[in-house]
């Protein structure tokens, strides 16, 4: 187990960056306003999976592999650079919509919701470089297993994600409502969200291999 102080030093950073907003809170919010609650904890629940699937390779060490292999890392990277872009392009070009956009879709299925939050994550390179970057400054060899506290630290990480996640979930419909009632709201929305993506896009991009 990780000593208190690391323990809650960790937890508090955690905290922190899941308040951020990212790509998953993105896809989130836009989830739950087009389809509803259940479809964004659906979708939340695929981002979990996918926060399980990082903390268990940075655990057993395979997100180092994937650092040291420039290929590998950078499919991941311009990847999810791409993908922002397309949601990005969305919303600004002529007639676009916005991921918070209130309006009918067709309901995916909860299979489809799940995938598409598991793949939204997979594509967050930061998520990858949080885990690699981060974990071992909390990790001490003499406090016990280093997988152990890994797993420990990591499994933290994921709690305060799916709760603040798990609350943009609930709050999405309030925003909807908003938008609704405020139809200029919907175009100032659109630019600066498609605005917000593209900009995260490059930064991903570029800054990956700081």
């Amino acid at each position: 187990m990780p000593d208190t102080h690391h323990l809650i030093a960790f937890a508090l950073l955690s905290l922190g960056m899941a308040l951020t907003p990212g790509p998953n809170m993105i896809y989130l919010i836009s989830r739950s306003i087009s389809q509803g609650h259940r479809a964004g904890l659906i979708s939340l629940l695929g981002v979990a999976v996918g926060f399980l699937f990082y903390l268990l390779c940075a655990a057993l060490g395979i997100t180092a592999l994937l650092m040291a292999v420039p290929f590998a890392y950078d499919a991941l990277r311009l990847g999810g650079a791409a993908y922002l872009l397309v949601l990005a392009w969305q919303s600004l070009r002529p007639g676009g919509s916005s991921p918070f956009q209130v309006r009918r879709l067709p309901a995916d299925s909860p299979r489809k919701l799940f995938l598409m939050g598991l793949v939204t994550n997979l594509l967050n390179p930061k998520i990858a470089i949080m885990y690699l970057s981060l974990l071992p400054q909390f990790i001490a060899p003499g406090q016990g297993h280093v997988l152990a506290q890994s797993l420990v630290l990591g499994a933290v990480q994921i709690v305060f994600s799916i709760a603040i996640n798990g609350l943009v979930v609930f709050t999405a419909g309030g925003i909807a409502v908003f938008l609704a009632t405020r139809p200029r709201w919907q175009l100032v929305q659109r630019w600066v969200m498609g605005t917000a993506l593209a900009t995260l896009a490059v930064r991903i991009a570029l800054d990956g291999k700081r």
